[in-house]
C-alpha cells in the first residue's frame, strides 16, 4: 500500500467570459433595428428614426463621448476622472471666450487648453499628492463652476449681446451635408418602409448637417483605441492602470503617464465643452453643460473601459436625449412598447440562464410597462426630460456583472513603492 501523500486536485480556474464576436455583434444590431421598426410600425411613431431624430441624436451624442473618451484615457492609466463635469464646463467657456475673440478655430485649442488644465490640477493632486480620486474630481467640479461664474460676471457682464450668465454669439465652425445621397435617404426615410427606412435615416442623420468638430470627434474614437492597443505608448500608458509596481520594474515611468493621461482626459473632455458652446449652440451659457460628464463616465463603464462600447453607450444616451427635443412624448409613449418587448426577451435569457428570481421581477417590470403603454396615449413631458438619467441607472445597473476595469484604478501609487 502506498503512503504517498495524496494530493489535493488544483482548484479549477474561472471560466474566461466569452467576448461578443463581431458577426453575433452585428447580428444583436440588426435584430435590434427589426424590433424599432417593427415598434414604428405598430405605433405610426415615425420620428422614432426620422433623419432629423438621429441627426440631433448624434449631436447630443458628441460631448458625451468625447467626456467618455477622457475618462477612457484617465482610467486605464489608473485615475478616476469624477471632474470630468469640470473640464467640460471649463471647455464651455474658454472656448466660447476665446471664440468670440479670435475666431472659431482658435476657441477650439482654448476649449483644449482649459480641459487640459483641469486635467493638470486632477493628476496633480491624485498622482503627486495621493489625494482621493473622487473628493479630487469632485472638487474640481466645484472649482470649475465657480471659477467660470466668476470669470463670466468679470469678462462679459455689461458686454453688448452678453450678461454675467452668458456670453456673446460666437462664430460659427461650420457644417456641410452630403449632396445628392443625403437628400435620397431623407426621401426614403419618408416612405415608412419596414427596415430600409429606418437605416435610411440612421445613414440619413450623420450625412445631414453634421459640424467639422463631430467629424474630429468622430475620428478620435479609432484614433485613441489604435493608440491605447497598438502602440507602445499604449501598452506602458495601460500598464500603469493595471500594474504601477511591475511597469516601473520594467523601466515605465509611472508618473509621467498617468499625469499624460489625465491631461489628455482633460483635454478631451474639454473638447466637448467647446462642441457644447459653439456647435450645439453659438454662446456660452452657464449649466449648459446639464451633467453630461457624469453621463460620459456612465458612457465609458457601459462600454467596459473600451472605445467602441464606449461610441455605443454614448449614441445610447444621446439617442434618449432626443425625446425631449423632438417629439419628446410621442416618441417616448412608443419607446414604452420598445422596451417593454425588450423586457420581456431579458425574461427569456434569464430563465435560460437559471435565474429565476431576476426573470420573475424583469416579468414585473416588463407586464407594468405593458400596461402603461396599453392604458394611455401619451406620457408626460417630464419622463421625456428625465429618460437620459434613468437610463443611465438602468444601463449601469444591467451592466455592472460584466464589467472589468483596469486592475489598479483609483489605487494610490507611489514612485519606488514597489522596492
Amino acid at each position: 500500500m502506498s503512503t504517498a501523500p495524496v494530493l489535493d486536485k488544483p482548484a479549477a480556474a474561472p471560466a474566461a467570459r466569452r467576448k461578443v464576436s463581431l458577426p453575433v455583434l452585428l447580428l444583436i444590431v440588426s435584430g435590434l433595428l427589426c424590433l424599432v421598426s417593427a415598434v414604428r410600425l405598430i405605433t405610426d411613431a415615425d420620428g422614432l428614426t426620422s433623419v432629423s431624430q438621429m441627426s440631433t441624436a448624434l449631436q447630443l451624442a458628441v460631448p458625451i463621448g468625447l467626456a467618455g473618451l477622457g475618462g477612457l484615457w484617465a482610467e486605464r492609466a489608473g485615475v478616476v476622472n469624477i471632474g470630468l463635469e469640470g473640464m467640460l464646463i471649463l471647455g464651455t467657456w474658454f472656448g466660447a471666450w476665446a471664440g468670440y475673440q479670435w475666431g472659431p478655430w482658435v476657441g477650439v485649442i482654448a476649449a483644449l487648453v482649459g480641459g487640459a488644465l483641469g486635467g493638470l490640477v486632477h493628476a496633480l493632486a491624485t498622482v503627486t499628492f495621493n489625494v482621493n480620486h473622487i473628493v479630487s474630481g469632485v472638487a474640481i467640479n466645484i472649482l470649475a463652476l465657480g471659477a467660470t461664474r466668476y470669470l463670466s460676471v468679470l469678462m462679459y457682464d455689461g458686454m453688448d449681446g452678453a450678461t454675467s450668465r452668458q456670453s456673446p454669439a460666437v462664430p460659427s465652425l461650420g457644417e456641410f451635408t452630403v449632396p445628392g445621397l443625403a437628400d435620397a435617404l431623407a426621401d426614403l426615410n419618408k416612405q415608412g418602409y419596414f427596415l430600409i427606412s429606418d437605416i435610411a435615416g440612421l445613414l440619413g442623420g450623420v450625412m445631414t448637417g453634421v459640424s467639422w468638430l463631430t467629424l474630429i470627434a468622430v475620428a478620435l474614437i479609432p484614433l485613441s483605441w489604435w493608440i491605447l492597443w497598438r502602440t507602445a505608448f499604449g501598452l506602458r500608458l495601460r500598464s500603469c492602470g493595471e500594474n504601477p509596481v511591475a511597469a516601473e520594474s520594467l523601466g515605465v515611468n509611472v508618473i509621467k503617464y498617468k499625469y499624460l493621461a489625465v491631461i489628455i482626459s482633460g483635454a478631451l473632455a474639454g473638447l466637448g465643452g467647446a462642441f457644447l458652446s459653439m456647435v450645439s449652440s453659438n454662446y456660452y451659457l452657464e449649466g449648459q453643460t446639464g451633467g453630461r460628464g457624469y453621463i460620459g463616465l456612465a458612457a465609458m463603464i457601459f462600454g467596459n473601459w473600451m472605445p467602441g462600447g464606449l461610441a455605443l453607450g454614448a449614441s445610447l444616451f444621446g439617442y434618449s436625449d432626443t425625446l425631449k427635443v423632438r417629439g419628446g412624448t410621442e416618441n417616448t409613449h412608443a419607446l414604452l412598447l420598445l422596451i417593454a418587448i425588450l423586457a420581456l426577451l431579458a425574461v427569456a435569457w434569464l430563465i435560460w440562464k437559471k435565474k429565476y428570481v431576476g426573470g420573475a421581477v424583469t416579468l414585473a417590470v416588463s407586464v407594468l410597462l405593458f400596461f402603461w403603454y396599453a392604458s394611455t396615449d401619451s406620457v408626460p413631458s417630464q419622463v421625456a426630460t428625465a429618460m437620459p438619467y434613468v437610463l443611465t441607472l438602468l444601463v449601469l445597473a444591467l451592466s455592472a456583472q460584466r464589467l472589468r476595469m483596469p486592475k489598479a484604478d483609483g489605487q494610490p501609487y507611489r514612485k519606488g513603492q514597489g522596492k
